[in-house]
């Protein structure tokens, strides 16, 4: 039997069959299929496009603004170890870990003060194990991967132990210190990224010692609010001022530097 191509039952399949002249075909343009719809197009003029914009930056945890009131963001997870160093308050490193979390990160807290990290863990996930609190020295692998990264805290106090756990491909760490302890060069040296909130005027010397920052940056340390963090590695700084969304505000209060 020979092949027979498929004609349409349609008034120009009927037509052509009793001999009228078929209507033709829609166009098909070669990869878009049928044509659509006739609309008028948009246009702009040139300067109704400069009117046009879109935020972007890069990918990851809102820091907060930078003093030109630009999003400050900072990509928490990266397929190599991360280390950060946060001399601050709780209050800061939870909100991190919050905003870590809604990103879809796992987020573990080796801690020794449990009760201060309880109810936002519980808050957190609405119910889900998003964050986990844990006591010291109990904290064990965690399987971070790029589709489960992992943030690791550890608020220890000043002088926190060496951890069993490390930095690694989607897992950073994040050591929250209250203020700088006799090892804190060490500490410090070791971090890729540093946080400094409020400190005193020769911790500000140990920090920008270790951090190479200018003098106008170690003058400003002393004297910063409880929003704002400075943020360095040795190659960039920037300060960052943090507030708090209302849902944010009602979990953890208004931003403080002491606990």
């Amino acid at each position: 039997m020979a092949y027979q191509p498929y004609a349409p039952h349609s008034p120009a399949g009927q037509g052509a069959a009793e001999g009228a002249a078929p209507r033709p075909f829609a166009r098909v343009r070669a990869g878009f299929g049928l044509r659509g719809p006739r609309r008028e197009r948009h246009v702009v003029t040139a300067e109704e496009l400069n009117a046009l914009s879109l935020p972007v930056g890069d990918d990851g945890v809102l820091l907060g603004v930078d003093p030109q009131q630009q999003p400050a963001v900072l990509g928490l997870f990266r397929p190599t170890g991360y280390e950060i160093v946060l001399v601050g308050g709780v209050w800061t490193a939870q909100l991190i870990a919050l905003r870590a979390a809604a990103t879809g990160a796992r987020v573990a807290v080796e801690t020794g003060r449990p009760q201060a990290w309880a109810p936002m863990a519980q808050a957190a996930g609405g119910g889900q194990p998003c964050v986990t609190v844990h006591q010291v020295g109990r904290l064990g692998p965690q399987g971070p991967s790029v589709s489960a990264p992992v943030l690791v805290v550890r608020d220890l106090g000043a002088r926190p132990p060496r951890s069993r756990l490390s930095a690694g491909p989607w897992q950073t760490m994040l050591t929250l210190l209250p203020y700088l302890g006799p090892n804190a060069q060490r500490v410090l040296g070791a971090a890729d990224l540093v946080g400094a909130q409020r400190v005193s005027p020769q911790e500000a010397e140990t920090i920008g010692r270790v951090m190479n920052l200018t003098e106008a940056d170690v003058s400003a340390l002393p004297l910063m609010g409880d929003d704002v963090t400075l943020w360095a590695n040795r190659m960039r700084r920037q300060f960052v001022m943090t507030s708090p969304v209302d849902a944010e505000a009602q979990l953890l209060g208004a931003p403080r530097r002491v606990d």
